[in-house]
């Protein structure tokens, strides 16, 4: 475990078949450290939702990483994962807290700006999130999301993930900001046959050029 520096997350690909979305999320786990693996519903019916998290939730924890399923309290109690992404508001995000915690991880974004950054770090969870899910459009990480995950790094001991771009390198600038995670999607799963090789390639460059975090 890589503790001491920004730490890579990863967010589940929209793959309809259970079975396919566990193998290629786990081969890419394959490739070295990930702190958490984001599982959205992607618009489906809790019924689908729940098959395809009953088969990524034992792969993602028997790798030592936490599953997080995003606002579906009922499909992630019953698949037992390690916690909840929430998408919504402050209020949504101290709703879950309040009701889950410290049962659940439970973390969230949607944060657009200094105030509902901290306004959601009112509810005290144990993440905030910059940037959106899907927010992977362009290869770089948005430079609006690296400037408050920096400033909220620099502030609030809240752990914070910042949500990268579709190149695998754009972890690093993330990662240069002082950040705790560092999120990736299309960037891994683009190609889901590289997946492994792209986690141990981020990783190596993380070791190599992410700030260390004071003990």
């Amino acid at each position: 475990m890589t503790e001491d520096r920004c730490r890579l997350v990863l967010i589940v690909p929209d793959i309809a078949d259970a079975a396919d979305c566990a193998t290629v999320v786990g081969d890419a786990l394959r490739g070295g450290d990930v702190a958490s693996v984001i599982i959205p519903q992607y618009g489906r019916d809790d019924q689908s939702f729940q098959k395809i998290a009953e088969a990524l939730v034992p792969v993602i924890q028997a790798a030592g990483a936490a599953a997080l399923v995003v606002d579906n309290s009922r499909v992630a109690g019953r698949v037992k994962a390690d916690g909840l992404h929430i998408t919504g508001n402050a209020e949504a995000l101290a709703e879950a807290v309040e009701k889950h915690t410290p049962k659940l991880i439970v973390g969230g974004g949607n944060a657009m700006d200094r105030h509902h950054a901290l306004e959601m770090g009112e509810a005290q969870p144990d993440y905030v999130f910059f940037g959106k899910l899907d927010g992977d459009i362009k290869p770089e990480a948005h430079s609006k999301n690296i400037a408050l995950g920096e400033w909220w790094s620099a502030m609030i001991e809240i752990p914070c993930i910042v949500m990268g771009g579709t190149d695998p390198s754009s972890a690093v600038p993330v990662a240069e900001g002082g950040v705790e995670f560092v999120a990736l999607g299309k960037a891994v799963f683009g190609e889901p046959g590289q997946a492994a090789a792209i986690v141990a390639r981020v990783n190596a460059e993380l070791d190599e050029k992410a700030p260390r975090f004071e003990a």
